[in-house]
């Protein structure tokens, strides 16, 4: 019987062809969307797993990783006063701009790090070290970031502004999908970037050139030209996390009371937690999540379309020969089974070629755009069975065709 189904697949070739392209296409759109719904969401946590923290302490009225209001640095040296903590340091994350060298701005996100911690920045250096950072106006961002901030290589300058920052190195998989243009630099450098234009420096226009003075300080600023060292933090300065590392055999959980006990208006999450809350806010409280599930929906119903056509026609062409089996003694179930071969044949040779497509697009687009699509073991079992389970229930479309066959249509003219 296995040659029947065979003999059907491939008797006419056009039609085949027809049919494995309709396969592949929804194949690869539910496979393609899937994968982007991984990686988006894989993204929107690649700094949160890349840290060696434990624990990561914020205002406790944080929504998500770049939703949270601001702590004082203060919060850092009560955390490493707290009972079971081995090591914290704090991290910065505010929003700017930058202002290539064609006066085209661009929004971005600034995290700022102790570039000689342990716990942030553990990230692929592709040129460059984090020990850079350490240099004033200085940053590090992503290698699928430099056509977005019109840079070529390492050493190049632009303006966050209004001051001049200089690229001092390219990490690697650090680029949230969700996220503006991030960049990295130290926590000095960070604040003075993140301090200008309607915060904390006083602006204004004289001529067409942007004056800011920075009220902490009280020294003037030209655009672009910062004429001293970043001060230092101090206790009152706002950060967004500090970061926390648990002395070995410490209960997270317990270490967690303690520490928002210790420090007012925090709460403390494990690295998982942290993970866990941004991922369920792009995936549930946006319309990512939604739209790429109905693009993949709508690949299972072409698929469907596609190879239930296929299989209807295939049948109708050949029901004097399936009336032939009927006469000889064949049973409902051997008929049954010769189609939905067939369209088991349909799932695996439409399967292979689908899935190599979106593996070499997966790979193109990482090293391209720095786009992920994440295809795991499980994401390419999980399509697999939704391929078969895609063309086995098309053939039972084609097979209640074959159901009210009359053997004796043989005998007809």
């Amino acid at each position: 019987m296995a040659s029947i189904a065979r003999k059907n697949l491939f008797e006419d070739i056009p039609r085949f062809i027809v049919a494995q392209a309709g396969i592949m296409f929804a194949v690869s759109l539910v496979t393609i969307q899937v994968g982007i719904l991984d990686g988006f969401s894989r993204s929107t946590t690649r700094l949160i797993e890349q840290s060696n923290a434990d624990l990561w302490v914020t205002s406790k009225e944080m929504l998500q990783l770049e939703i949270t209001l601001p702590i004082p640095l203060q919060r850092l040296t009560q955390a490493r006063e707290v009972e079971g903590v081995a090591h914290a340091e704090a991290i910065i994350s505010r929003n700017s701009l930058w202002l290539d060298t064609n006066e085209k701005i661009v929004p971005i996100r600034v995290w700022g790090f102790n570039p000689t911690g342990r716990l942030f920045g553990n990230w692929a250096i592709a040129q460059g070290t984090s020990a850079a950072l350490k240099e004033p106006y200085t940053f590090i961002t992503d290698r699928s970031n430099l056509n977005a901030l019109n840079l070529k290589k390492v050493g190049e300058t632009g303006k966050i502004v209004p001051l001049k920052a200089k690229l001092v190195g390219l990490s690697e998989y650090t680029q949230s999908m969700a996220s503006s243009t991030s960049i990295y630099a130290s926590l000095e450098s960070a604040n003075a970037f993140t301090s200008g234009l309607g915060s904390s420096l006083n602006c204004t226009v004289n001529s067409g050139d942007i004056d800011c003075k920075n009220p902490l300080s009280t020294t003037d600023i030209p655009l672009g030209e910062p004429q001293s060292q970043p001060r230092r933090l101090n206790l009152a300065d706002p950060i967004t996390y500090v970061l926390v590392q648990a002395k070995p055999g410490q209960d997270l959980q317990v270490l967690k009371q303690r520490l928002e006990a210790k420090l007012p208006n925090t709460r403390a999450y494990t690295q998982e937690e942290m993970a866990l809350i941004t991922r369920s806010f792009w995936r549930e409280r946006t319309g990512i999540g939604f739209i790429l599930g109905l693009g993949a929906a709508v690949g299972v119903i072409v698929g469907i379309v596609v190879v239930s056509q296929i299989l209807y026609s295939s049948v109708s062409d050949h029901l004097k020969e399936f009336g032939t089996l009927k006469a000889m003694g064949a049973s409902d179930w051997v008929i049954y089974g010769v189609i939905t071969e067939q369209a088991l044949w349909m799932a695996i040779l439409g399967y292979i070629p689908s899935m190599a497509l979106c593996w070499g697009l997966g790979a193109w687009t990482v090293a391209a755009k720095g786009i992920v699509i994440l295809i795991t073991p499980t994401t390419a079992i999980a399509v697999f069975g939704l391929t078969v389970f895609m063309c086995v229930g098309s053939a039972l479309i084609a097979i209640q065709k074959v159901t009210h066959v009359d053997p004796a249509i043989v005998f007809k003219a």
